[in-house]
C-alpha cells in the first residue's frame, strides 16, 4: 500500500506550481515591477491603485510631500506630459518584511529619449508596504535623485 500511494502522490506534488511557493517577499517584489510597469506606461490610474488611501509620497520631482489620495494623484500627472520614450526601470531591491508591513530600498532609473539621445535619471527609493487584506499597499513612498559622484 506504500508503494501506491507514492504512485498516486508524487505526480500529484510534483505538479504544483512553483509560485505556490512565493512569500511576501516575491509579492512586495512583484509589487514594486507593477509600479515600473505602470510607470512605464504611463498608466496614471495604475500607479495610483498601488497606493493606500492613507498613503504620503514624496516624490523625485516634488517640492512637497503628498499626503491625500488627491495630492498623489496630481503628481503622477506628471506622466501625462513625458514623452513617449518614459520609462521607469528597477535596479537593486532589499525588501525586509515585518508581518504585514514591508520596505523595500533600493535603486531605479528613469529615461527617456531627447534630440535622439537617452537622457538617464538616477534614482534612489523607499517603499513601505502595508498588506490590507492580503494586498501589499504603497503607505509611504520617498524618492530623491542620486547625487553625482564626486
Amino acid at each position: 500500500m506504500n508503494r501506491s500511494f507514492r504512485l498516486v502522490v508524487a505526480p500529484v506534488v510534483l505538479s504544483i506550481p512553483l509560485f505556490a511557493l512565493a512569500g511576501p517577499k516575491e509579492d512586495v517584489a512583484s509589487v514594486t515591477q507593477a509600479w515600473a510597469d505602470a510607470m512605464t506606461s504611463h498608466d496614471i490610474e495604475r500607479v495610483v491603485a498601488l497606493y493606500d488611501s492613507d498613503a504620503v509620497l514624496w516624490g523625485t520631482r516634488s517640492p512637497t510631500v503628498r499626503d491625500k489620495p488627491q495630492a498623489v494623484h496630481d503628481y503622477f500627472n506628471l506622466l501625462k506630459t513625458v514623452p513617449a520614450s518614459y520609462k521607469a526601470v528597477l535596479g537593486e531591491q532589499h525588501i525586509r518584511i515585518y508581518g504585514d508591513v514591508a520596505i523595500n530600498t533600493g535603486n531605479y532609473t528613469f529615461s527617456e529619449i531627447h534630440d535622439g539621445k537617452e537622457v538617464l535619471r538616477p534614482a534612489r527609493y523607499s517603499f513601505v508596504y502595508h498588506n490590507r487584506g492580503g494586498r501589499w499597499l504603497i503607505v509611504d513612498h520617498h524618492s530623491s535623485a542620486v547625487p553625482a559622484a564626486h
